[in-house]
């Protein structure tokens, strides 16, 4: 029986990880626009899916990945090894708020694009799972803390994307307006029309201080299911060089 997912061009084992590949992840990682080279990083890898995801949208980037949980992390690098693109993915474990600081970490490396799934519970109840705790509270990774993180691996012209709960992406972009972020783009994401946004695609960037103005962010919107209980067109088109069943 199967313990993984199976995406057109690969394969993600994820039957070790606290959390399993689902649709945030699929949403971000075709959402995300990508630079056309440079080197991109996937903060809170897990089952290694993003990464994957990223090595397929751009061929001639190389990818890093950095996973907290050494379940998942050891997960991720056998689905990197044996995905088509294991010369361009590379697993480091470690705390992504304290690794640029160890030797193992490559601190010349600046990131065009850094992509995260990150844990986005805020003060709710505990897990009796500690790998799931880790992989869905903030206490292992604070905003504030990861924005700041962010800001430090970025290149001058680079951005951040990630996806969160519609509160928690506001409390995020909050802290990340009042830091100097700039908010590019983001995506409303309504599963059923009856039902209000239950997802927040972000991309943000740190613009040059003597920018100016700033332009005006991009505001998207996709619906998941239609109300006849269908993938929509919008989600289907999204996700066509991925999912196998489009």
């Amino acid at each position: 029986m199967s313990t993984g997912f199976r995406c057109k061009q690969f394969y993600v084992d994820h039957g070790a990880c606290a959390m399993k590949v689902g649709t945030d992840a699929l949403l971000l990682g075709a959402w995300t626009q990508v630079p056309a080279q440079g080197a991109l990083l996937d903060i809170g890898t897990g089952s290694g899916i993003l990464s994957l995801m990223l090595a397929q949208r751009c061929p001639h980037s190389q990818i890093d990945a950095i996973e907290l949980d050494a379940s998942a992390a050891a997960v991720a690098a056998q689905n990197f090894a044996a995905s088509p693109f294991a010369g361009r993915l590379r697993l480091m474990k470690g705390d992504i708020l304290t690794y640029p600081a160890s030797a193992d970490y490559p601190s010349e490396r600046r990131y065009r694009l850094i992509i995260s799934n990150p844990p986005f519970f805020v003060g709710a109840v505990k897990s009796t799972d500690a790998m799931r705790q880790q992989a869905r509270h903030t206490d292992s990774l604070p905003f504030a803390d990861l924005l700041r993180v962010v800001a430090q691996l970025l290149t001058a012209d680079g951005q951040f994307s990630l996806v969160l709960p519609c509160a928690e992406a506001s409390l995020l972009l909050e802290l990340a307006l009042s830091a100097g972020w700039q908010l590019d783009r983001h995506c409303l994401v309504q599963t059923v029309p009856a039902k209000p946004p239950m997802r927040r695609l972000l991309t943000l960037s740190l613009p040059a201080t003597d920018s100016g103005s700033q332009s005006e962010p991009v505001a998207e919107h996709l619906l998941i299911r239609d109300q006849q209980g269908q993938y929509s067109p919008a989600y289907r088109q999204l996700l066509r060089d991925f999912y196998l069943k489009f």
